[in-house]
């Protein structure tokens, strides 16, 4: 299973709404064909990535970062999407 956090605001976490494992396969397909297709935005806005909230929890949680960290530290953001671990879901492949 996959979870979902549902906020109320940028760094009030309300609840976790759970899916199937199956949807973190389909958005790691849907970032590759996206990759694959050229849709990486272009000039100065970028699609960098789609990461579903329960992969970021889990990083957040490996890594001892809280969400409001992650919220306000966009280092701690970029530091997340460099990470190899998560390569499935970035879109554009250039270094954050």
């Amino acid at each position: 299973m996959r979870r979902e956090l549902i906020l109320n605001g940028p760094d009030e976490l309300v609840d976790i709404a759970e899916a199937p494992m199956a949807d973190l396969h389909a958005v790691a397909d849907h970032c590759k064909a996206l990759h694959n297709e050229g849709f990486t935005g272009d000039g100065d806005v970028k699609v960098l990535a789609h990461v579903p909230a329960i992969v970021i929890e889990k990083w957040l949680n490996d890594h001892g970062i809280t969400f409001a960290e992650f919220m306000r530290d966009r280092s701690v953001r970029a530091r997340m999407l460099n990470d190899p671990a998560l390569a499935a879901f970035r879109v554009w492949k250039g270094k954050v």
